[in-house]
């Protein structure tokens, strides 16, 4: 049997580990039928990760009579034979017509809905954006459980007035993404505000998909939709009712959701990590959605306290919306900074003197402590004047390998490229250094001696309701204790938040902001009392300064300044290529490098992983579909969070 390709095929994905080749494929012919005229013929897209390539089947004339085929259309998940095997897919072509001389197969089930033809073009335009099969992004796209009819349509709902608003724009007549050039619109939401009349304003034009940073977020925000008498539904679990009308709300997954007649997309927390997928193919659902509502014409609105130089860029000049000064600084809680500097690192170790009170309860509790420190992560400090050691190229944080304590002799190492430098303080010429680090395991049980009360450790593992019923007054755990602990603090201390600021990631500025953001969020605006504390060497840092001011614009003035000169995303495009293969997937990109490929630059490797940069996402796709995938593993990671 020889089967019909649609030419969609992914460049250099049909070597990859495990795959099966279907050019030229004879199979039994048990159940094959002859294309003839007047046969209806799909083109179906197989649910299977190592094919990329969709293939033409026949309608067989049993499903005219029982009305089957009248169900069937663009979208429809489908069960095929396929190399002697039966295995799903989705109809993404109709009435096509085949190559002259094949003979085809008949479909062998009709299995359910699936996403609609503005969605799998959608996943066609993000398997060459972020270098994936189609069928992935279709598999996030398509419902966990077959569905073979929708739901009645919701009654028309009437949205709750709740007056006019600063970011009423982002919503107006000309919020609307139009046009291929067409941008959405960013609002800088204080932590302190409520989301949901903006929410509210979304679901007064329509069927609006809203998309939050977490399934419990969604589920909160959902209730509160239906308190408000609006019909909604939780995606992934209610896709039959999503597809069917009403405000559609979920986490990353609903980017793809179905929805009856989009009027308008909002992303909260915009900034959020958890919006990219971790899996390769590493698409962000922010992304996805301003694609949808562009190719919708429809307002996207992205919210954040702290916006991200991605989203500000995206937006452009004149679509982002700011409060007052006064109505910001409002928003957030008051910011404490202890200057690590004029302390004695021996004597205080990870604890400053002014954290004892708060520590042990005497400004209100509970009180939050973070410590993002995992394994054996380093941090030094000059012995003599306490300032930080750091790479004056990478601005990244220096480390000695070599055990710790004290060091005396010796050199540091740059974790981004392995560069060494005398062991030598650049502030006052000073040669100890002071090895700085501490697991948040040892931190629990110094924190309790240094408290005299019980510490509760917490961990990504630990269950939120558990948290929120403890009267304990003292957590400590890294940034999950944030998204853990669901109730009102006093205080949130970060204990080493210069890891943070210094951490070798191309977007470290971006997240240290975020998780100050989600730690606003968490203590509320500043009527409500509570205060972040942070303990930090780097006072002057401009991460620091926005939060301590209240004006995330200064951050992202700084860090758009610093991505725009060294070529970073958004004004450039950056994947990360790792697994057993890489290698030689890496020489073939050299090679192509090598041809003249214009603002191309392949660096590494480093921790057994190679950079791709591009001057921009398509220059880089095109160069990553065009060279063949060895056999074998091979990870590709567009705009890597952690690069």
């Amino acid at each position: 049997m020889n089967v019909g390709s649609t030419g969609d095929s992914e460049p250099g994905r049909e070597q990859e580990e495990g795959q099966l080749s279907f050019d030229g494929v004879s199979e039994a012919a048990d159940v094959s039928i002859a294309a003839q005229s007047g046969n209806r013929v799909v083109r179906v897209l197989p649910d299977v990760a190592a094919v990329s390539r969709a293939f033409d089947y026949l309608v067989p004339d049993a499903w005219s009579d029982d009305g089957r085929a009248e169900r069937l259309g663009i979208g429809s998940r489908v069960r095929i034979v396929l190399h002697g095997r039966r295995v799903a897919g989705w109809v993404v072509a109709d009435r096509v017509e085949p190559p002259p001389g094949v003979t085809l197969r008949p479909l062998t089930r009709l299995s359910g809905l699936g996403p609609d033809p503005s969605v799998i073009d959608l996943a066609r335009w993000a398997a060459r954006r972020w270098v994936g099969p189609v069928s992935s992004f279709l598999s996030t796209a398509s419902s966990p459980s077959m569905v073979e009819v929708l739901p009645s349509a919701p009654a028309p709902w009437v949205v709750p007035t709740t007056g006019s608003r600063w970011y009423d724009e982002s919503l107006g007549p000309d919020s609307c993404i139009d046009g291929p050039d067409g941008r959405p619109w960013v609002v800088r939401l204080p932590p302190g505000d409520d989301v949901l009349p903006l929410i509210l304003g979304a679901a007064r034009r329509g069927d609006a998909l809203v998309l939050t940073p977490t399934v419990e977020t969604a589920r909160r925000l959902a209730g509160q939709l239906r308190r408000a008498g609006i019909p909604v539904a939780s995606v992934p679990r209610d896709w039959a009712r999503a597809a069917a009308g009403g405000v559609v709300v979920g986490a990353r997954a609903a980017a793809w959701a179905p929805l009856r007649d989009l009027a308008a997309v909002v992303v909260l927390d915009e900034h959020d990590d958890a919006y990219r997928e971790e899996r390769a193919p590493t698409w962000n659902a922010r992304d996805v959605a301003i694609e949808r509502a562009r190719r919708a014409g429809v307002p996207c609105v992205l919210v954040s306290a702290t916006p991200s130089v991605d989203a500000l860029e995206a937006a452009g000049p004149g679509r982002v919306s700011v409060p007052s000064r006064s109505a910001e600084r409002d928003g957030w809680p008051v910011v404490d900074l202890i200057d690590r500097r004029i302390d004695d690192v021996v004597r205080s170790g990870l604890f400053s003197s002014s954290l004892v009170p708060i520590l042990r309860g005497e400004d209100g509790d509970p009180v939050v402590c973070v410590l993002n420190r995992k394994g054996r992560a380093r941090l030094l400090a000059c012995d003599g004047c306490g300032v930080l050691a750091r790479c004056e190229v990478h601005d990244a944080a220096l480390v000695d390998d070599r055990g710790t304590g004290s060091v005396d002799s010796g050199e540091l190492r740059c974790p981004v490229d392995d560069a060494h430098r005398p062991m030598v303080c650049d502030a006052c010429g000073g040669t100890r250094m002071r090895n700085l680090r501490a697991g948040v395991n040892r931190v629990r049980e110094e924190l309790e001696a240094l408290a005299g009360r019980p510490v509760v450790e917490v961990t990504a593992e630990t269950d939120p309701r558990v948290l929120d019923g403890s009267h304990a007054g003292l957590f400590v755990g890294t940034e999950a204790v944030l998204h853990r602990i669901g109730r009102r603090v006093a205080r949130v201390v970060f204990l080493d938040f210069d890891q943070e600021l210094l951490a070798p990631r191309t977007r470290a500025s971006d997240q240290a902001m975020a998780l100050l953001g989600r730690a606003a969020h968490l203590l509320g605006s500043r009527s409500d009392g509570g205060r972040i504390v942070i303990q930090t060497r780097q006072p002057d840092h401009e991460v620091l300064q926005a939060v301590l001011h209240a004006d995330p614009g200064r951050q992202a003035a700084a860090e758009r300044d610093r991505r725009n000169l060294l070529g970073l995303p958004p004004f450039g495009a950056l994947a990360r290529i790792s697994g057993a293969v890489a290698p030689a997937f890496v020489a073939g990109l050299e090679r192509v490098e090598g041809r003249g490929a214009p603002g191309v630059e392949v660096m590494g490797p480093r921790d057994n992983a190679w950079l791709v940069r591009a001057p921009d996402p398509e220059t880089l796709s095109d160069l990553l579909a065009s060279v063949d995938r060895p056999r074998g593993r091979l990870r590709i990671e567009v705009d890597p969070a952690r690069a």
